[in-house]
């Protein structure tokens, strides 16, 4: 038996209960959670003492997956709004590397770069993103682009958007961005002391120019001159899936091969994300463990359905033309990673797919969660929870292929859109009603026949929804 202990970024489905999810796939592998409550959520962080406590008293595991945001800042949204000084923040790491010294196990860990969100909502950002966020990203981009260009125009108009923004909001915000970077350094030093075995930085909404896209450099350079094994990674819901299919890996070689449904625009970039679909593909599969092979040598076939033009964005009525062929996958072990969109299935290929054999042994996995990192990572790690099984549960693996298609193809590509027209709030009744002819139609495909499914919104907002299958 394999243990993975796991600190989720917070209380979402994706980041506390899709990880086991996946791991019962493998009734070898057993993930170790922290009680739930003790996890933050979208305005309350969580409670670090109660998780450092859990850590600290957890019985031996073979690998720890650690979001240091959770125990910096109280996780991921609260490391964007907590008004904390260094200090405080570094005295609670050193408590996490006090523990960690006493452990006899694999750390693998993780740490965002804050990102700039290009938008005035701040229902993740502190109060004055509202009236100022808009501006703090064209600040931040041209002040980036101004240094890597070395264009002087760039100066009058960074002057002209800074102007615009009460200078204590700027303070504010500069001053919690170099509060944060200088938490990841820490983390490097961490590192080189060997309290961490792997580290990851993940990039969450990146634009080309961006004072977080000169902070990620500015990582790299520092990673590259110490020689240290740590990765700069665009994502950022879906790293702990990554790191979770490096414990699974454990140094075995898997060898994946993508086949994309539109192979012209591979070069195409994702909406949130700064790299190209391929070298995001290439990322992904470099950060699980796994190895990239051509199709003929391959463990695993991994099908992107990937976007033409621009990716489409369902909520945002952002809409893309689908790949015209009927999906047919080889008769060997395949994925799917359905990336059209964000946030959001491509309906026509989830029509295309469904008329395929979704029962038979060779299918192993689909999803469209949200941007296309969590898309991938999340697959990645299925099939190779799936392929490296012994005795592969496939009670477990359908129940989680059924929470997939509810989520990512019936909610967000189909009914979210329509409640929101509907109504003002998320409405669970509305919902639940909605959704059961999809429940009928996977029961049927997936050979798989659960006596009760029931729908929550955990964060009370449309943005995600917790299927829950008994």
């Amino acid at each position: 038996m394999k243990k993975i202990a796991l600190i989720p970024i917070d209380n979402r489905p994706v980041c506390y209960t899709l990880p086991k999810q996946i791991a019962d796939i493998d009734d070898e592998i057993e993930v170790i959670l922290p009680e739930r409550k003790h996890l933050g959520g979208l305005t309350k962080p969580a409670n670090i003492l109660a998780l450092l406590d859990w850590l600290e008293k957890l019985p031996d595991v073979d690998y720890v997956i650690i979001s240091l945001d959770t125990i910096a800042y109280g996780g991921l949204v609260s490391s964007r709004r907590s008004e904390e000084s260094f200090d405080s923040i570094k005295s609670r790491v050193t408590l996490l590397k006090n523990i960690l010294q006493h452990k006899k196990c694999k750390t693998l860990a993780f740490s965002s770069v804050m990102r700039i969100s290009n938008n005035n909502i701040n229902e993740e950002e502190k109060e004055y993103w509202a009236d100022y966020g808009q501006k703090i990203f064209e600040y931040s981009y041209n002040l980036h682009k101004m240094e890597k260009t070395l264009d002087s125009e760039l100066n009058n108009k960074c002057m002209c958007i800074s102007a615009r923004i009460p200078q204590e909001v700027l303070d504010d915000y500069l001053m919690t961005r170099n509060r944060n970077f200088r938490i990841n350094m820490l983390y490097l030093d961490l590192l080189s002391q060997k309290v961490f075995d792997t580290l990851v930085f993940s990039k969450d909404d990146c634009a080309e120019y961006g004072l977080n896209v000169k902070e990620a450099n500015v990582l790299k350079e520092k990673i590259k001159e110490r020689n240290l094994n740590a990765f700069v990674k665009t994502g950022a819901d879906e790293i702990p899936l990554s790191l979770l299919s490096r414990a699974v890996i454990d140094g075995k070689n898997v060898k994946i091969a993508h086949v994309f449904l539109s192979p012209v625009s591979i070069g195409k970039i994702s909406k949130y994300e700064d790299i190209s679909v391929l070298e995001s593909v290439k990322s992904q599969i470099e950060l699980s463990g796994a190895t990239y092979s051509s199709p003929e040598f391959a463990d695993l076939i991994l099908y992107v359905n990937n976007f033409k033009k621009q990716q489409g964005e369902i909520v945002m009525d952002v809409f893309e033309p689908g790949n015209d062929n009927d999906f047919k996958p080889a008769n060997r072990p395949y994925f799917v990673a359905d990336i059209l969109n964000a946030n959001g299935a491509d309906n026509i290929f989830v029509s295309s797919l469904l008329e395929n054999n979704l029962a038979d042994t060779n299918f192993y996995g689909y999803t469209a969660w949200n941007t296309t990192g969590n898309t991938l990572g999340s697959a990645i790690c299925t099939a190779l929870t799936k392929y490296l099984a012994r005795d592969v549960d496939n009670t477990a693996f359908k129940k989680l292929q059924m929470i997939r298609f509810l989520d990512d193809w019936a909610y967000q590509g189909k009914i979210r859109q329509k409640m929101k027209r509907k109504f003002v709030f998320v409405d669970v009744d509305y919902v639940t009603r909605k959704m059961r002819p999809y429940e009928k139609t996977l029961s049927e495909k997936l050979k798989f026949y659960p006596t009760k499914v029931e729908y929550s919104f955990p964060w009370d907002r449309s943005f995600e929804i917790e299927v829950s299958i008994e």
